[in-house]
């Protein structure tokens, strides 16, 4: 009976990271940076997961990973740092044009409106871009303005004026800007459509225009739609870097989303005292070491803190698996530093004994079964 229950420990229940070294061929084609730590353990292959390699957390790896991780994000910030082209006029917009010294003309815009007296969604009074880009004026005629800047617009009218009157002299102006827009949504106090003007819109701009960030946004994960494009911004990194928002602009027809917090939690399990969902910081971030407090850190009579795991990317094509052994003080500023991706899972294993206490709460009911059994038949 002491050999069974010996042996049991090696089939202990409950949750487990189960390891083994690597073969001397794996390990060496591991090695893909010089220097770079080099995984010496995998994850067991079972029926429905695949043989993974362990990746050992040093200070090292966490700065290579800061790097490439900024240079990712340098990559994508250029994208946006161009400064849009001058305003081009479009469907829907609203100019008011004044020929000087003929009054009659004005009659044609019709009664002068204030922004107070109309809805939101109601133009001011003027002249309107059709939604084939046209635009009717008195003697004029009917012109085509779509995609043309306002001094284009001016030279045109005059040209075709001069016909009929010496000398015209034309001023143009946008009395509304409807054609160009950019969508704001997500964690914001006012989502919604934010309109493009003559001044090249922002990426702090839009926020501004939204309301400013929401308690709940994830300032870390910003989301740029443009076309077939999907941009992932960093605000607080970009902030850390001295690069300001101001510098980067969007375009008309963009979608900025700024996600939730509890969009990017991270998930603490194994032994800690208190399995949870860890919300990342208002900055966006969170480090190893803020998700294993906010689990009330690990249980100092289950936990083996020569186990702990984080498990990244479970969908991908490549999943990671990464291992600190946190008995070291230096182990500590390790997990300060790694900072943890959206849906991670963060996994303390147990220690030994705690496998073996395991192991005996469940023979000893059929023990004493047995035992009971047999003073019975006695």
């Amino acid at each position: 009976m002491l050999c069974s229950m010996l042996g049991a420990c090696v089939v202990a229940p409950g949750m487990r990271m189960s390891t083994s070294p690597r073969a001397p061929a794996a390990t060496a084609a591991s090695t893909e940076v010089a220097g770079a730590p080099t995984a010496t353990h995998v994850v067991d292959a079972t029926e429905s997961t695949p043989e993974l390699p362990v990746t050992e957390l040093n200070i090292a790896l966490v700065r290579r990973m800061q790097e490439d991780r900024a240079k990712d994000q340098r990559a994508q910030l250029d994208l946006l740092s161009t400064v849009p082209q001058a305003y081009t006029i479009g469907v829907g917009d609203v100019l008011q044009i004044v020929v000087w010294d003929h009054p009659e003309i004005a009659a044609a815009m019709g009664g002068t409106q204030s922004q107070a007296s109309t809805r939101p969604g109601d133009p001011f009074s003027g002249f309107v871009v059709d939604q084939s880009g046209n635009l009717s004026f008195p003697y004029a005629g009917t012109m085509h303005v779509a995609g043309l800047r306002i001094e284009e617009v001016r030279l045109r009218l005059a040209s075709a004026l001069a016909k009929y009157f010496v000398k015209p002299q034309v001023t143009v102006r946008m009395a509304s800007y409807r054609a160009h827009e950019v969508y704001v949504d997500g964690e914001v106090r006012n989502p919604g459509v934010v309109a493009v003007n003559d001044v090249p819109m922002s990426l702090y701009e839009a926020i501004s225009r939204a309301g400013g960030f929401a308690d709940t946004a994830d300032q870390s994960d910003l989301v740029v739609i443009r076309k077939e494009t999907t941009l992932h911004i960093d605000l607080t990194q970009m902030l850390a870097r001295g690069v300001s928002p101001s510098r980067l602009y969007l375009r008309p027809g963009d979608v900025l989303r700024v996600t939730a917090r509890d969009e990017n939690d991270v998930y603490v399990m194994g032994e800690v005292n208190k399995p949870v969902s860890a919300i990342p910081r208002r900055t966006g971030r969170i480090t190893l070491a803020d998700a294993i407090a906010q689990a009330g850190s690990v249980n100092s009579s289950t936990a083996d803190a020569a186990q702990m795991f984080v498990i990244r990317g479970t969908l991908s094509s490549k999943p990671e698996v990464f291992h600190l052994d946190g008995r070291s003080p230096v182990a500590m500023l390790v997990a300060k530093e790694f900072d943890l991706q959206p849906k991670d899972v963060v996994y303390v294993d147990g220690n030994g004994l705690v496998r073996f206490n395991r192991v005996l709460t469940l023979l000893i009911p059929a023990i004493n079964a047995g035992l009971t059994a047999g003073l019975v038949a006695k």
